[in-house]
């Protein structure tokens, strides 16, 4: 039997891409623009183990004084972490395949702006010539608004219910570790991607309409360097290492222990805190809860007693769709009955 080249070639073509994006996924600690990134990883354990010393002193009464706790199985290998590491892997594979089409990223969204009024320099004209001040306030303007693009994106994540479907994927986590951050579903992640890309990409087009050359941004190592700052503590967000900043800072900046009361399921903490590293969002829209010094007992997950069913690859990626479904034909029931 003969077996024609091209089917040879596509064999050999799925064989490299899947080679290539689970080793991918594996050297995550060696890429820069992950949040696994080796640095990113030895500030981490760093500051957790500070973290814990000085909480297992002043409050040796809470869970964060027990190391078991925060090492053992018991949480690496919970049923949810184990389901963190699922979705990690498959959607190594799947985003690249699927999404990369609709992804888009702040330069293509001036080089539209820039094509819709005529101008084709704009990213590319004297960026030698920009001053010092010019590139510190675009790196501070360029990280507010990608900060506050977040913030819009997780809101619209958590008020539109059609989106909430999707966002459920993350917060059916009933524990959080550093890979909780990547148990998301692909619908939630192009919202968190397009609405950034686009706040951003305003704001680098209007510096290059008031520049008379393009203005870069400050930065280390290739990436942004507050975000890169802000990364040295943020995968804490995503851990059960108590950390906040105090009363007064913490009403502008989010620290680890925000975010984890995001995760809460108890009354007091619903909806709140959804900035990811400037508060004063959260101040404005009336979601801040500052946390306090001592550890905060809490319940994480959905609260309706489905997170089982959501640890499950198939239930995070098409049950969302069902959900949305059902939604839809309900209503288009309620309307033709009234």
């Amino acid at each position: 039997m003969n077996i024609e080249p091209d089917v040879f070639s596509a064999f050999f073509n799925a064989i490299h891409y899947i080679a290539y994006q689970v080793s991918k996924a594996f050297t995550a600690p060696f890429q820069r623009d992950s949040y696994l990134y080796w640095p990113f990883i030895t500030s981490t354990i760093a500051i957790a183990l500070v973290a814990i010393h000085h909480s297992s002193r002043k409050f040796p009464e809470t869970p964060a004084s027990h190391w078991r706790d925060l090492f053992g199985c018991g949480l690496w290998w919970h049923p949810s972490a184990r389901a963190d590491y699922r979705i990690y892997f498959a959607n190594a594979l799947l985003l690249p395949l699927i999404l990369s089409p609709l992804l888009f990223a702040d330069e293509q969204f001036v080089a539209w702006a820039d094509a819709l009024l005529g101008r084709n320099d704009s990213l590319t004209s004297g960026a030698a010539d920009a001053g010092p001040l010019s590139r510190l306030v675009f790196t501070l303007a360029f990280f507010v608004a990608y900060d506050f693009g977040r913030f819009v994106a997780h809101s619209l994540l958590h008020d539109i219910p059609f989106l909430w479907e999707f966002h459920k994927v993350h917060h059916s986590a009933e524990v959080l570790t550093p890979m909780t951050a990547f148990r998301v579903h692909p619908v939630d992640l192009l919202v968190m991607v397009w609405v950034p890309a686009l706040l951003t990409g305003l704001m680098t087009w209007i510096f290059n309409l008031m520049s008379p050359s393009a203005v870069p941004l400050y930065t280390f190592l290739g990436l942004h360097v507050l975000i890169w700052a802000f990364n040295l503590i943020d995968n804490l967000r995503h851990s059960p290492v108590w950390l906040t900043y105090g009363p007064m800072l913490g009403k502008w900046l989010i620290s680890p222990a925000h975010h984890q009361l995001h995760h809460s399921i108890e009354p007091r903490h619903l909806g709140c805190n959804r900035g990811f590293d400037i508060a004063l969002w959260d101040r404005l829209y009336g979601t801040l809860y500052v946390p306090s010094e001592a550890p905060e007992r809490f319940r994480m997950g959905l609260g309706d007693g489905t997170e089982e069913h959501w640890n499950k690859l198939l239930t995070m990626y098409f049950r969302p769709f069902a959900e949305n479904l059902r939604r839809l034909v309900g209503a288009l029931r309620r309307n033709r009955t009234t």
